[in-house]
């Protein structure tokens, strides 16, 4: 049901994790974050003799690209070439990061630690949006129901860290305009293409002189790519729930909160 797939290598030592952490801290306000994880619907042209299996909800033919990425725009993992058909959540549960955040830790994620200012330890996390089921590892926002002030400012602290991705996407397909039109190839050399834009964008962020060249003047790019569609998720496991919980009440003590987090009251 799934096409080959192509992924950039994944940091493996506890040291790279950390530091992708620090400078989630430092830019976005979210510690113990090791990536924004999000998908997206990359246009094609119709394979032949492929059916429904490329046709998404939007109704086009389309790739999908996964991906993580740092808090400085760049892509820690890639996973181009599913079915368009399939969501968000479907794409990432058969991918290989997902199988190694629920193995036997081979990625090396660092050990819980206490969260800056704080006595409260919790793990180092991936942020991503409600279309993805809750981990240990894995942070979504509360339901937007009935929330509580709390619970509206941890989605939002949430938000600011997870929209690098989507900001990490907005740069790419400004500067590779591959990603404007459907791409005319069959969907094995899409995923291919797909995979070596994502390669250069790491490769022009290279540096400060580099990344300066190659982000635009707008810091804030908007991306045109259709986001995957949800899927029904089952509920989260009590530990995950503790986890999000526990950020929750940081986001919102002395110790963790941002002197702006009050403007989403306004």
């Amino acid at each position: 049901m799934k096409q080959n797939v192509l992924s950039l290598q994944v940091p493996t030592t506890a040291g790279e994790w950390t530091n992708i952490a620090k400078e989630f801290y430092i830019q976005w306000q979210y510690p113990n974050c090791i990536g924004a994880l999000d998908g997206k619907h990359v246009q094609i042209l119709p394979p032949a003799n492929c059916g429904s299996l490329y046709y998404n909800y939007k109704q086009f033919n389309s790739i999908v690209l996964m991906a993580m990425a740092d808090a400085n725009y760049k892509f820690v993992f890639v996973d181009a070439g599913s079915y368009g058909r399939i969501s968000d959540g479907g794409v990432f549960n058969s991918c290989s990061l997902s199988a190694a955040l629920t193995g036997d830790n081979v990625l090396n994620i660092p050990a819980d630690s206490k969260l800056p200012e704080s006595d409260m330890a919790c793990p180092y996390v991936i942020v991503a949006d409600d279309a993805f089921a809750m981990r240990r590892h894995l942070m979504k926002p509360f339901c937007a129901r009935n929330l509580t002030n709390e619970q509206r400012i941890f989605n939002y602290r949430l938000s600011r860290a997870r929209r690098v991705v989507e900001n990490a996407f907005g740069i790419m397909c400004s500067k590779f305009r591959v990603f404007s039109k459907a791409i005319p190839l069959a969907p094995e050399k899409a995923q291919t293409l797909v995979l070596a834009s994502c390669c250069l964008h790491n490769f022009l962020l290279r540096n400060p002189t580099s990344t300066a060249q190659y982000i635009s003047e707008n810091p804030d790019p908007v991306c045109r790519l259709e986001p995957v569609a949800k899927q029904t998720v089952r509920r989260a496991n009590n530990e995950a729930i503790e986890i999000r919980n526990n950020f929750a009440k940081y986001f919102s003590s002395p110790g963790g909160e941002v002197s702006w987090q009050m403007n989403i009251f306004n």
